[in-house]
């Protein structure tokens, strides 16, 4: 029989799909009835009676699983087990499970081949060194015992859903012992009575007497196809753990990678290609400048050209990328990829266990969201942001001044304007049109959503930045002379600075705004002011109309009652005529408005991009890719949040009240290049306050989400299905925003962390933990005050959140090396206050792979009962199976090799030489 020798790695990695299976020119196979998304097959392995080559030997035993596919007659190796050590009756606790794509059917052969490791120490546990029919070297490490073959078919439509297969010989003579073959459904329970489970905590020795019972699995919330549009590639593990009253319960682990890790930055590529291009518009329609300031434009529209046709190659280079829908780590350093997070995955626990309700635990696992590309020789976002904002107040340039939050500022009424000008010209014409139907009814609405928007309109203004942007401004035209000496007012009050003498490429800095004696300052009031005479004087003249239409139709009423209910067609005075010319003037004034406004703050902007050539362009696009990488985990992380928790009303409640807490757990060292990255992530993360959510109704079958906004306030509108729409509250429905508050707890763990805690400086990393803590503390007092304890999930360890919180603070004061309980009590304080988990280090590898997996065994033992004889070996199992990435043999063995004793992690982190880091 051939060996297919690329089919080698994890399970489901890399599979047909099942058209092409179908499109074989073979006669079509009989499929497997299953529940939509659930694994076609799951099933669990057992043996008895192995014999050894000598009577003394105890066996270290585990099975490899390979598939024979019906169209080609080729085997493949799919997957194996971990080893059971020192038994010739070994039980195994990992399981196999195929996915909902994968191309198996009844006539689909199974082959299970069971090896004796000889020496674990030199073992890797590597299950797909040889072709089938051979048996390895002696020096390899182990030896082949025997081997088996079934078909699905038999197992699934047996009547115990059991077989028991004969174990023999290459050759096909002696007998070596027997296998059981157990399918496995998650909806029925293993219920083994205690004497049917002996452990032994030496050899892990385990014998197993299996009663299945029908019980209520959990509701399939996986099953839509929003959450399908942006999960993909499931690789799926199945174990088996004992708890401590010797029952029996079952866990599926679910690692899927996300759309969104490419369509979340193209989105917002997009929106700052957009931005940008309305900036340069905005820079180009200032007018007529005197010579320096013109210089000063041109330079920085030459800048921000160049700028802008960076972002547009890397949009049009990402619309080519075709493949994997995840950025691997061997891929950080691309410059066309620098956008997209590294190893975005969704990590999910199901588990089943008797007398307990069925419990997901979902983390979200990534690289720490860094720009690699641009490297950390000179530090990462925290310091450079830092570093040029000092150099900007306190270096002279030849321009002004303007503080972050007034440039934030400037950017906000620029947004205002574009989003809130249209609107007002689409309800005043709503208005007119009213009008012209004499329909009083319609006409009241669109006079309320005018004065509405209006309002808001004028309100925008009310700010001194404006005004003192405008006096700026008109000292930079030509020609422009002070004829009395220049007046400083409080630049506090101001909150910008103008430098002018009567020579322009004389201008130095100084710390006020002059006062000009030809500039009228009151000119500005009266023209923001007409605005809202204008809406007033529409106000006045639609309730007069609407008066006189009372009267007249109560006299009509009484004359002849008919008459009153057709007002519609009533013909005498024209409202139209008598709206129209008051309309037009209060667009010509808002027209007027914006025009001036719209220069002011263009003008602001032109400051802060000059003062800060080239510098804060690079700042803004290192800042834009942090931020990229960061949202596209965030999105992510909400939707499958909000898909899991759909019919948890209690979490509907606190969503749309309070907010959704998200939790980063970094596992980066604060030496060498990874405090580089640890600032640049905790500027991403910390950036990510500025996102709010909105759920809206799918109107099609693309359920991704839309992004809109600009660099300072995003929207991601989530789409949902009709009925899925149908179960939110009310408030979630009507479009209300959602509040995110993202907080980052950093303990690096590395041998890395050792040199920086020995020689170097943690206070970055206690600087993020303490003001981390203060907004943690923050959304627990909102949260607190708005909503009812009750509404918190229920666990088995029931800890006070206020005593977690506390000891959580006394944890990062205490400035503990490899702290690893702020990390332990963090995950606990999120989980209970209903948040999303992100775990993340430098790749979303080694030590993420470490911290989750342990998290999940912790899972297990605290809420679900785990025996505790078991929690080492669940470990070993979860940790067993290589990541994705490693796909080669030496790339694993080199992982093993160089981890072999995990030097410098904390010991609770640490593990053995034969492991396999999995992400």
């Amino acid at each position: 029989m051939e060996i297919k020798e690329e089919r080698s790695s994890d399970e489901a990695q890399q599979f047909l799909p099942s058209s092409q299976a179908d499109s074989l020119g073979e006669p079509q196979f009989t499929s497997i009835r299953r529940i939509a998304n659930e694994p076609k097959l799951e099933f669990s392995l057992a043996c008895k009676d192995l014999v050894a080559a000598t009577r003394d030997r105890k066996l270290n035993t585990f099975i490899q699983v390979s598939v024979v596919h019906p169209a080609e007659h080729i085997l493949t190796r799919y997957s194996s087990t971990e080893i059971v050590e020192g038994t010739r009756d070994p039980l195994f606790l990992t399981g196999v499970t195929f996915p909902p794509e994968y191309p198996i059917y009844e006539e689909t052969k199974i082959k299970l081949t069971v090896y004796d490791v000889k020496d674990k120490s030199q073992d890797t546990v590597r299950t797909s060194v040889l072709p089938d029919h051979k048996e390895p070297r002696a020096d390899v490490g182990r030896s082949f015992l025997g081997c088996t073959t079934f078909r699905v078919g038999d197992l699934v439509k047996s009547k115990e859903q059991q077989l028991t297969l004969t174990l023999r010989t290459s050759d096909g003579g002696k007998t070596v012992g027997t296998i059981e073959v157990n399918l496995v459904k998650m909806g029925e329970l293993e219920d083994g009575e205690t004497d049917h489970i002996t452990t032994d905590t030496q050899d892990q020795k385990c014998a197993l007497v299996r009663e299945c019972t029908a019980t209520e699995g959990i509701s399939d919330k996986d099953n839509l196809p929003s959450l399908n549009a942006v999960l993909k590639n499931p690789i799926c593990k199945l174990y088996r753990f004992p708890t401590s009253d010797n029952k029996w319960m079952r866990i599926r682990e679910q690692m899927a990678e996300t759309t969104l890790s490419f369509h979340v930055p193209k989105e917002l590529i997009n929106l700052h290609i957009k931005e940008d291009m309305r900036r340069n518009q905005e820079l180009k329609d200032l007018g007529e400048l005197a010579p320096h300031w013109d210089n000063m434009r041109k330079s920085v529209i030459a800048h921000c050209d160049q700028m802008l046709s960076m972002y547009q190659d890397t949009l049009a280079e990402l619309g080519k990328h075709t493949g994997s829908s995840f950025k691997s780590s061997c891929s950080k350093g691309e410059k066309t990829l620098e956008f997209i997070p590294i190893n975005l995955h969704l990590q999910r626990m199901h588990v089943h266990s008797p007398r307990l309700k069925d419990a997901l635990y979902d983390v979200i696992t990534v690289g720490a969201p860094a720009a690699h590309f641009q490297g950390f020789k000179n530090g990462g976002l925290r310091k450079l942001l830092s570093k040029f904002e000092a150099e900007r107040r306190n270096t002279g340039y030849q321009c002004i001044y303007y503080s972050p939050e007034n440039t934030a500022k400037a950017k906000e009424v620029l947004s205002n304007i574009n989003h809130l000008q249209p609107l007002i010209s689409s309800h005043a014409d709503l208005l007119l049109n009213s009008a012209s139907q004499h329909s009083p009814d319609s006409l009241k609405n669109s006079l309320k959503m005018l004065s509405e928007k209006t309002e808001l309109f004028v309100h925008a203004f009310k700010d001194q930045l404006v005004r003192s942007a405008l006096l700026a401004l008109y000292t930079a035209r030509p020609g422009c002379v002070l004829k009395k000496p220049a007046v400083p007012r409080n630049s506090a009050e101001e909150g910008s600075d103008l430098q002018h003498q009567d020579h322009p490429s004389q201008i130095k800095r100084q710390d006020s705004i002059p006062h000009h004696s030809e500039y009228d300052e009151e000119e500005w009031d009266r023209v923001w002011a007409n605005v809202g005479k204008s809406l007033n004087c529409v106000i006045a003249m639609v309730d007069r109309l609407l008066e006189k239409d009372s009267i007249s139709s109560i006299k009509e009423g009484e004359n002849d009652p008919s008459a009153a209910d057709c007002k519609v067609l009533r013909t005498d005075g024209d409202w139209y005529e008598q709206l129209y010319p008051l309309v037009i003037t209060l667009k010509d004034c808002m027209g007027e408005v914006v025009t001036r406004a719209k220069q002011s703050m263009a003008f602001v902007l032109l400051q802060e991009l000059a003062c800060g050539l080239p510098q804060c362009l690079m700042l803004t696009l290192r800042r834009d890719i942090v931020f990229s990488q960061a949202l596209a985990g965030l999105v992510c992380g909400f939707i499958i949040k909000l898909h899991t928790g759909l019919h948890d009303q209690g979490f509907l409640q606190q969503l749309h009240t309070v907010g959704l807490l998200v939790q980063y757990e970094g596992l980066l060292s604060t030496y060498s290049e990874e405090a580089g990255m640890l600032e640049d992530m905790a500027v991403g993360i910390s950036d990510l306050q500025k996102v709010m959510f909105k759920v809206i109704e799918a109107k099609s079958e693309d359920f991704l989400p839309v992004i809109t906004g600009r660099r300072e306030h995003y929207v991601i509108e989530v789409q949902l299905p009709a009925k899925m729409f149908e179960l939110l509250p009310q408030e979630i429905k009507e479009g209300k925003l959602l509040r995110m508050y993202p907080v980052l707890f950093n303990v690096g763990i590395n041998e890395q962390q050792t040199l920086a805690e020995r020689f170097g400086d943690t206070t970055l990393q206690e600087n993020i933990n303490q003001e981390n803590l203060e907004l943690l503390k923050e959304y627990y007092k909102l949260f607190t005050e708005k909503m009812p304890p009750d509404c918190l999930p229920h666990f088995q360890e029931q800890n006070d959140l206020k005593g977690l919180l506390e000891n959580l603070h006394q944890n990062i004061q205490a400035k503990k090396r490899k702290n690893v309980e702020i990390m332990w009590l963090a995950a606990t304080i999120c989980r209970k206050l209903n948040g999303v988990r992100f775990t993340c280090c430098k790749s979303a590898k080694d030590r993420t792979s470490m911290s989750v997996t342990l998290e999940q065994c912790s899972i297990l033992r605290d809420e679900h009962q785990l025996h505790k004889d078991f929690f080492i070996r669940a470990l070993d199992c979860m940790r067993r199976m290589p990541h994705r990435e490693c796909t080669e043999e030496c790339q694993m063995q080199k992982v093993c090799i160089q981890h072999d004793t995990a030097d410098g992690f904390p010991k609770v982190l640490q593990t053995s030489r034969r492991d396999i880091w999995k992400s």
